[in-house]
């Protein structure tokens, strides 16, 4: 037993304060995890229950009541006027020695391998219970028990002779019921062979990347634009081109003006909702882009993954509808307002794509099998219609009350228009000043603004501000203190 160990209790213990979990138990189920992945090892010194308090941001009442449930519990022994240890139940005496002469390896490599700067991510650890986003759901709106019954309903009802194969295609009945569900949703009409579903946007991406991009080859985004294919398509080797966008979307015309054909392998673009203008594109562009995709020759990625979270009647049609496929590549997301787990992306393409695209599957982690059955359940039973509805009511509400909160507090101060689809405004400020001492500010005032909703040039001075993960009190809360910081800068 020697010195308090050393490593930052922040890197495993994550507080979510929006789930109902209590703090102090949150703190001991990822203490618990810790000592089982052997980030804390049986016989380790704890530091003390202020300092621990303190790097967590966490009352030190909390940090007792986690220590005194983790002695419950056996996780841990406390030695009267020497300090708290850790102590592994699961652990025999035989394996407590032989973990002691263990060496971990070093903080620094001793050897060099490859740095990839432009994969970190750009997301910040928020520990502030009031917070803004660039645009998420309320994951509260629709209750993670009753999801959890679809799954532990597939759970019991399974048998090994029912099982369906597992293939690196995963669930057919899933594929199923997605296929039509989106031909009833979205006006498509294809089967399940023109479809692969796959856990996570970044993992559509990779593979797409991987699939068609070489070095050097020409890549296509909007002039302001999401982080994250951007970061992945840097990573396969593109040169990354931006193209101005307006009121309207992105500007055909310049692509038309700047490049020539052949030159440009593939454009990637939200043309219901862009990152982070929220812009539609315009049924006069996407005609263009079509028609320019085909004499130019480059693929388009289209994504649509927004889709769900329009409150249009009318939604208009996405270009793989208007294209049948034959240039574009479409990119979707089921489930974006359930809880995490419960939601999966998928890709639209020629089946040979698919084909290719499903043996990285492997590399890059299959869909659960079970939950890709729970999530058809959710479809077969129509249940996903009834939140969705429930869904929409909630974000339409909201929305027209983030709107109201900005005339009352910052009219005359800032442009927007209401976004039809999405969850975020994008906030344009007539008067310019750093946005980081705004964010700073607000910080300090107990409002956490993460730096991917700052946007600020010589011609841009703007925030997106997600709005629908805000309840009323907690919106009002947000919206005011922003202005007050604002006003101080301002003075």
């Amino acid at each position: 037993m020697g010195s308090p160990v050393k490593i930052p209790f922040h890197s495993f213990i994550k507080i979510d304060r929006r789930k109902k979990d209590a703090i102090y138990l949150q703190i001991v189920y990822q203490f618990i995890n810790a000592v089982k992945s052997n980030l804390l090892e049986d016989g380790d010194q704890l530091p003390g229950s202020r300092k621990i308090a303190k790097e967590l941001q966490v009352h030190r009442k909390t940090i007792v009541a986690a220590l005194e449930e983790l002695q419950e519990q056996g996780w841990v022994k406390t030695l009267p006027n020497i300090g708290v240890f850790v102590k592994n139940p699961e652990l025999s005496p035989e394996q407590v020695q032989k973990n002691k002469a263990f060496q971990p390896p070093p903080e620094i490599a001793k050897f060099h391998f490859r740095k990839e700067f432009i994969l970190d991510s750009p997301l910040e650890e928020n520990l502030e219970e009031l917070y803004f986003t660039d645009g998420t759901p309320d994951y509260r709106i629709i209750k993670a028990a009753e999801l959890v019954r679809f799954y532990t309903s597939v759970l019991r009802r399974k048998k090994q002779s029912e099982a369906l194969p597992n293939t690196i295609e995963g669930s057919l009945f899933f594929s199923d019921q997605l296929s039509y569900y989106l031909n009833l949703t979205r006006g498509f009409h294809l089967s399940r062979n023109f479809l692969l579903s796959i856990a996570g946007l970044e993992k559509v991406l990779s593979i797409l990347s991987r699939l068609l991009i070489n070095t050097g080859d020409i890549v296509l985004v909007e002039e302001l634009s999401y982080f994250l294919p951007n970061m992945i398509f840097n990573q396969a080797g593109a040169k990354m081109k931006t193209i101005p966008v307006d009121e309207k979307g992105m500007d055909i015309d310049y692509i038309k003006n700047h490049f020539k054909p052949g030159e440009i392998r593939l454009l990637y673009i939200n043309t219901n909702c862009q990152y982070p203008t929220t812009a539609s594109l315009s049924e006069t562009r996407k005609t263009q882009l079509l028609s320019l995709a085909e004499q130019y020759d480059f693929i388009v990625i289209e994504d649509d993954t927004d889709f769900e979270f329009s409150t249009v009647k009318n939604k208009k049609e996405s270009l793989f509808r208007k294209n049948g496929g034959n240039r574009v590549i479409y990119v979707g997301a089921f489930g974006r307002f359930l809880n995490t787990d419960f939601q999966m992306n998928f890709l639209i393409a020629p089946k040979d794509l698919l084909q290719e695209g499903a043996k990285y599957l492997n590399i890059f982690g299959k869909p659960d099998l079970m939950m890709e059955k729970a999530l058809g359940e959710l479809i077969y039973q129509g249940d996903i219609h009834r939140y969705q509805r429930k869904s929409k009511k909630v974000i339409a509400e909201r929305k027209e009350m983030f709107a109201r909160l900005l005339n009352i507090h910052f009219k005359n101060k800032i442009t927007y228009t209401i976004p039809l689809s999405g969850l975020a405004f994008w906030i344009q400020f007539k008067d310019f000043f750093s946005l980081t001492d705004l964010q700073k500010k607000a910080k300090e005032k107990g409002l956490f603004i993460p730096s991917i909703c700052l946007y600020q040039n010589k011609k841009v001075s703007a925030l997106r501000l997600g709005f629908a993960h805000l309840d009323q009190q907690e919106m009002e809360e947000a919206v005011q203190l922003l202005n007050e910081v604002y006003c101080e800068i301002m003075d």
